[in-house]
């Protein structure tokens, strides 16, 4: 009896060490599709937006961009439990296609070490511009 009552002491105390506690990022998105744009037409701002599911508040580190192209910003005060936060980026519209990843540092448990890759995709395409000279050769003459 000793025994079964040891062996649901150690069962229940393993299972209590498990369970997370702390602050959790849930991500609505983890990667923003630019869809086919251009310069002309976009700003290149997109929102990743999270919630603190857990009981603890959410501190992001660092958010970094695998480029010099994408330049991140982020709530720099803690997302208390419940709360709301967006991470901002602003690709810097470069025609091409884009394919960046963005790193963000926090104290999440349910990340591995609290790092989240998120990332954005899509293709700018380049202006077609036009040549006076080459519309008058094709006019009929006149």
């Amino acid at each position: 009896m000793k025994r079964l009552l040891g062996f649901f002491a150690v069962l229940l105390l393993t299972t209590v060490s498990y369970a997370q506690s702390g602050a959790k990022m849930e991500l609505k998105l983890d990667t923003v599709d630019y869809g086919t744009t251009s310069k002309e037409t976009d700003n290149g701002i997109r929102f990743f937006e999270f919630t603190n599911t857990g009981d603890a508040p959410l501190i992001i580190k660092d958010v970094k961009s695998s480029c010099g192209c994408t330049v991140p910003s982020w709530p720099k005060e803690p997302i208390a439990p419940g709360k709301s936060g967006k991470i901002e980026v602003k690709y810097n519209m470069t025609p091409g296609p884009i394919r960046k990843t963005i790193t963000v540092q926090s104290n999440a448990v349910n990340h591995s070490d609290g790092v989240v890759a998120l990332k954005i995709k899509g293709d700018v395409t380049k202006k077609e511009e036009v040549n006076i000279l080459d519309k008058k050769k094709s006019l009929p003459n006149q």
